[in-house]
């Protein structure tokens, strides 16, 4: 089944990570072995030969360079215009990567339609492009309001104001409080653009601010429920609410500390709790329930998003292991068309409506 996958880190995992994403995973494994550099190392779940294998052919992927206030140790940057050069460098990954057709951009509906016809031909997928749809994960990047139509005609769709912390047009969703002036300039230049506004990460004050202000198509990427894991990188049953009333879907995400509660930094494993994918359809089924239909739910996994199989279901060795998700679903008494809803038709008929 066409799987779509709203939230992968795919060029930071290229370039941070220095993973040649053709490769199958466990090669990649095998090469980082020995290596603690990084959170994730030698435990990475997503490359091409595994999102073919398990019929991603669309996806949205991530460039993501922050200069957030705290630095951090990966993706942040003294100045928004290191952050930029990042961002451009991330840029030119993908490019690479659709010379060698191994993924394709998709910048309105034409596109879109032809991946959808081409992932659904009932061929081989072997060495069929991935279609992607370019997203920014924090808007730190964005030299200023100005500079954002550059980044449109570059391709960029959609994207998330803030990341963690303070960062420079937004409060992630640790922080607390709303919108600065320009913040809400940045808003309503997405709004002028037609670009899909990413209310992920942002704090609860921003959240609200954002949806005040902005008109057009909204998603929330890669968010789980704080009914089932009361965290505030959670959304509230209030905000999925609102999203529902907007037309939005939330892609459900698969870091181990977004599905269960009382998870402890550097102390919790997924194999003490014995997290299990399962858990995954919990969140799925919350926001059905609150919508009362499966029209607003989807998958954001963020797999390898900065961690890796150490911070991921027990029983989920690749992003292959998503194929396994209709059962689950179909078990729970979700209907074949539920089903196709949430593994891939809620997003494209999202995309399609705003690009129309």
């Amino acid at each position: 089944m066409l799987t779509f996958d709203a939230h992968l880190d795919l060029s930071l995992n290229a370039l941070e990570y220095n993973r040649d994403l053709r490769l199958p995973v466990h090669e990649i494994r095998r090469r980082e072995k020995g290596m603690t550099d990084l959170k994730g190392r030698a435990a990475g779940t997503t490359a091409f030969p595994e999102m073919r294998q398990t019929e991603m052919g669309i996806c949205v992927a991530t460039q993501l360079a922050g200069c957030m206030k705290g630095a951090r140790p990966m993706a942040d940057w003294m100045s928004p215009e290191q952050a930029y050069a990042q961002t451009q460098g991330q840029l030119a990954w993908y490019r690479a990567m659709e010379e060698a057709g191994q993924m394709r951009q998709i910048i309105d509906l034409c596109g879109l339609e032809e991946m959808i016809t081409l992932w659904t031909d009932g061929k081989p997928h072997d060495d069929k492009p991935i279609g992607y749809i370019l997203s920014l994960e924090g808007a730190d990047s964005i030299r200023s309001v100005g500079h954002l139509e550059r980044h449109w005609e570059q391709g960029l769709r959609a994207m998330g104001p803030a990341h963690y912390g303070v960062c420079r047009y937004a409060l992630g969703h640790d922080q607390i409080g709303g919108l600065a002036p320009e913040g809400k300039d940045l808003i309503r230049e997405m709004d002028r653009l037609g670009m899909i506004l990413d209310v992920t990460h942002l704090s609860d004050g921003c959240f609200w601010d954002a949806l005040d202000l902005f008109e057009g198509t909204v998603w929330a990427s890669h968010s789980n429920c704080r009914a089932l894991v009361p965290d505030v990188r959670q959304f509230s049953d209030d905000q999925i609410k609102k999203l529902i009333e907007r037309g939005a879907v939330i892609g459900a995400a698969l870091d181990a500390w977004m599905m269960i509660p009382g998870w402890v930094r550097g102390k919790t494993t997924p194999q003490l709790t014995g997290l299990k994918l399962e858990v995954m359809c919990d969140h799925i089924d919350h926001v059905c329930q609150l919508a009362g239909n499966a029209l607003h739910s989807g998958i954001g996994s963020d797999l390898d998003g900065g961690f890796g199989i150490e911070q991921t279901p027990v029983d989920l060795d690749t992003i292959a292991d998503l194929s396994r998700l209709p059962d689950m679903l179909a078990k729970r008494g979700y209907s074949q068309t539920d089903v196709e809803n949430i593994l891939h038709g809620n997003f494209l008929r999202l995309l399609k409506k705003a690009w129309a």
